[in-house]
């Protein structure tokens, strides 16, 4: 985008980006090159350690105990493997936000399933849980909330409505990393959670990435074998899965930069109090 200032009788344009990926680079490069030349070295880039600390990293950022995350290639793919892992499917109707990023919709349509829209409560532009009920049917058989703009939705209200009719909740947390509801974390609040580490989330990785969180063992093991091909051992496939792997160098680059999350998040908050406060009052905004 461009902002337009005036310079005694002279107009000038100069763009202002939405975020600064080198900025964030620079800051953290002393830490984050050893690491990457150390991986790139081992010649691991697959799986292996360093995907399963960052996996273990960051269920203990969410809460620890029973969680378990599960890297996958995309907050999309992740997404796609919860809906599978729960065995959605051509038939099945899957209540979601009517505003969202298309992957929120798509992921549903991706399974076969039918995506069936909830409008948002205008002051959160989450889903909103009074319209919720009304949307259920017999083939109604789960819900994908999305957390967007790092606002949580109403999970104690839609969890209380999906628990009465045995509807499965998928949380899309794919902008609402570090985010809590009740001083709980979103993703933990459902079944499964569904992350993005695309380079402009919070926690951004160098590339496309993302992560099923869930207390659940059983969809856990599920989502680790859908998210290679379907295979529970070597060359042995049990379902039809995808190729989904978080990639090493991006588990690698994501360990460097989680614990600076929280940190960060709290910048967000102290900027955005400072818009909220400098605007205030300007008519029509």
């Amino acid at each position: 985008m461009a902002a337009t200032f005036s310079k005694g009788s002279t107009m000038t344009e100069e763009p202002i980006p939405l975020l600064d990926l080198t900025g964030q680079y620079r800051a953290l490069a002393g830490l984050l090159q050893p690491q990457v030349e150390a991986l790139l070295a081992s010649g691991q880039y697959i799986g292996g350690a360093a995907v399963q600390r960052f996996e273990e990293q960051f269920a203990q950022f969410l809460g620890g105990g029973s969680l378990e995350a599960v890297g996958c290639n995309s907050g999309t793919d992740a997404l796609v493997l919860a809906l599978q892992a729960l065995g959605i499917q051509a038939g099945d109707e899957v209540l979601t936000s009517a505003f969202s990023f298309f992957a929120s919709a798509a992921a549903i349509s991706r399974v076969g399933a039918r995506p069936v829209f909830v409008d948002v409560d205008p002051c959160t532009f989450n889903l909103d849980p009074q319209l919720l009920e009304r949307s259920i049917s017999c083939r109604t058989k789960a819900v994908v909330v999305v957390h967007l703009f790092g606002q949580a939705a109403n999970m104690t209200q839609i969890l209380a409505i999906a628990r009465r009719h045995g509807l499965a909740v998928v949380e899309d947390c794919a902008q609402a990393v570090g985010a809590c509801w009740g001083g709980r974390p979103v993703g933990t609040w459902g079944e499964v959670g569904c992350f993005s580490f695309f380079p402009s989330k919070n926690l951004g990785a160098a590339g496309d990435g993302g992560a099923v969180v869930t207390r659940d063992p059983q969809l856990a093991s599920r989502v680790r074998a859908l998210r290679e091909h379907g295979q529970t051992r070597p060359y042995h496939h049990e379902y039809l899965g995808l190729n989904s792997r978080l990639d090493a160098l991006q588990a690698v680059i994501l360990s460097v930069k989680l614990p600076y999350l929280r940190e960060w998040n709290w910048r967000r908050q102290g900027i955005a109090e400072c818009y909220h406060r400098l605007l205030q009052g300007i008519p029509g905004l």
